[in-house]
């Protein structure tokens, strides 16, 4: 009798017992899963994907830097179910406000990031689109390492109908995990598309479709079903870089020059001379230019040529070679710009930064 009632206490203590290993279990499993996800650490800076306009329907007239990042992640809850996400708020401005600061604190973060975290899978640079080529270049070449680094931003504001910063935001998380994205340098991804930092470059003010690679195309596709590349960069960039920005706390001044239209005038080369700036590049040229360039020259400012066009390389000469003067390659003036700041911190010598831009 005691034995049976012995039998049916542990019978009854049986459900209960059974229900809480398995509730121990079952938290085991979905812990393992939520720390079996590759980690990804947003950087967000502002922009238009941050942006808020009075009404939904107004895709313009917004204010860049509303929402925080960690607002706009409350509007993709899906991304958590790919990544385990960490985030920081390093700005929150719009792309004409990025400065050389904000520049050095991504590439210095990310640096510090990958040297001392190896667990985690990629990074993500929230955006203002006007700007982020510029931005996305820079970190090609300044991270020092081959995993992912992905900018991305949005065409409309987060507060729009259809915006499409959220869907932009959660490719970006797809693009920073996927293995394939390593050893291609940074990344600009925009509208399920991939584009080299290089190479990416805005090319329509409101289009949803604004980013690609020009004569290049892009590398590949945030596609539904997976991301895919079907080509990668071959200029040096991140992990065979020789900038280096640990001890950087400015960069050399360089400005950009608009030349090649009609009657041109030498005026703005000359201001930028008064204002002792290290370097100047050209898009496109001008006859007016000639005395107020050597002038430039004398005076220890280095010189690029690029070019306004937006695509096609601007070939080195001996008389360029003989004057002093470096070509820019195909790279388009605000980007050439971001390389002859780096270069100047290492050199004046036009010979060898000739060298960095055939290399980059």
């Amino acid at each position: 009798m005691n034995g049976k009632i012995n039998r049916l206490k542990i019978s009854g203590a049986l459900p209960g017992l059974v229900l809480a290993v398995a509730g121990i279990l079952l938290h085991c499993v979905v812990t393992a899963s939520a720390g079996d996800l590759p980690k990804v650490h947003i950087l967000a800076t502002g922009g238009t994907i941050s942006g808020k306009a009075p009404e939904r329907i107004m895709l313009s007239g917004y204010k860049s830097g509303t929402f925080t990042i960690e607002e706009i992640l409350e509007t993709v809850p899906e991304v958590h179910k790919i990544a385990d996400i960490t985030y920081e708020q390093v700005s929150n401005v719009g792309s004409g406000s990025i400065d050389t600061d904000i520049l050095l604190t991504l590439a210095k973060k990310i640096n510090t990031l990958y040297a001392e975290r190896p667990d985690v899978a990629g990074v993500v640079v929230t955006h203002g689109t006007g700007t982020m080529e510029e931005t996305a270049y820079f970190l090609n070449l300044t991270v020092i390492s081959d995993k992912p680094v992905v900018c991305v931003g949005a065409m409309r504001p987060l507060s729009a109908v259809s915006g499409d910063g959220p869907l932009n935001l959660y490719n970006a998380v797809r693009v920073a995990i996927s293995p394939e994205s390593r050893g291609k340098g940074a990344l600009i991804s925009m509208n399920d598309e991939i584009s080299a930092a290089r190479e990416g470059t805005k090319t329509d003010t409101y289009r949803v479709e604004t980013f690609n690679g020009r004569e290049f195309g892009f590398l590949g596709y945030a596609d539904p079903d997976r991301v895919v590349y079907y080509r990668k960069p071959y200029r040096r960039h991140t992990y065979a870089s020789e900038f280096i920005v640990a001890d950087l706390e400015t960069l050399p001044t360089v400005d950009i020059v608009y030349g090649g239209y009609q009657e041109a005038g030498a005026g703005s080369v000359l201001g930028l001379i008064e204002k002792g700036v290290d370097g100047i590049v050209l898009a496109s040229g001008s006859r007016n230019y000639t005395e107020t360039l050597e002038l430039a020259r004398e005076k220890g400012i280095v010189i690029v040529y690029s070019d306004r066009k937006g695509q096609g390389r601007v070939l080195e000469s001996d008389r360029r070679k003989e004057a002093g003067l470096v070509t820019g390659d195909n790279l388009r003036p605000q980007k050439a710009r971001v390389l002859l700041r780096l270069a100047l911190t290492k050199t004046k010598d036009p010979a060898e930064i000739q060298r960095m831009f055939n290399d980059y």
